[in-house]
């Protein structure tokens, strides 16, 4: 077996340490992401078990496995070109969010409805440059924002996973133009060192689109 580089057994020392993995692990769940949304729904009540909901960078199904718990009587799209644990109440796409491919599949799987939530918790590709990492990260903001414009109801929500650093403020802001209140939270489940935070905005107004 090849010997670990130094940045490996840091990964895996720190997970090993994690309550939230260890508590995922333990309760069956796929990711400590269960436990980010779960905090999330705690505060906003964004969930309930009528919502059409659109989760876009779905895999490895943390936040799946959440909604499928909370979704019984509506529906649930969840978008990632890599694979999804799920079960039987979620429809999958597979692809990136945003391309025309992918856009076509979830217009067919809506067949002329309108969604009541808008979930992402897409994030790039670490390259390790900050500035090309954080504007990949406003360009998958943009994704999830434009999913809203095509397809979410007037007065949906939308919550999604940001990561602090140049232009976060000025798309918040712009944000704040197309729904009526707009809050930022960081999760207990998300690591205290991570720039990660989630912009939950409620109440969408189509009509202010820009």
């Amino acid at each position: 077996m090849p010997k670990r580089s130094k940045s490996s057994e840091r990964w895996l020392q720190r997970q090993r340490k994690d309550y939230f993995v260890r508590k995922a692990q333990d309760g069956g769940q796929v990711s400590r992401a269960h436990y980010k949304l779960a905090q999330i729904d705690q505060r906003f009540h964004i969930l309930s078990a009528r919502k059409k909901v659109l989760e876009l960078g779905a895999a490895p199904g943390g936040w799946t496995q959440y909604l499928e718990s909370k979704i019984t009587r509506g529906f649930l799209i969840a978008v990632d070109p890599l694979p999804i644990t799920r079960g039987g109440r979620c429809r999958v796409v597979e692809g990136y969010a945003g391309e025309p491919e992918v856009n076509e599949q979830i217009i067919e799987l809506l067949q002329g409805q309108k969604l009541d939530l808008v979930l992402s918790d897409m994030a790039p590709n670490i390259s390790g440059i900050r500035a090309v990492d954080q504007a990949r990260a406003m360009e998958l903001a943009d994704v999830a924002l434009q999913a809203c414009e095509d397809w979410l109801i007037q007065g949906g929500d939308l919550a999604i996973k940001a990561f602090q650093g140049e232009g976060l403020d000025t798309w918040v802001a712009d944000l704040k133009k197309q729904f009526g209140r707009v809050n930022m939270m960081k999760p207990k489940a998300s690591r205290p060192e991570s720039r990660e935070v989630f912009v939950v905005a409620r109440d969408f107004n189509a009509a202010g689109q820009l």
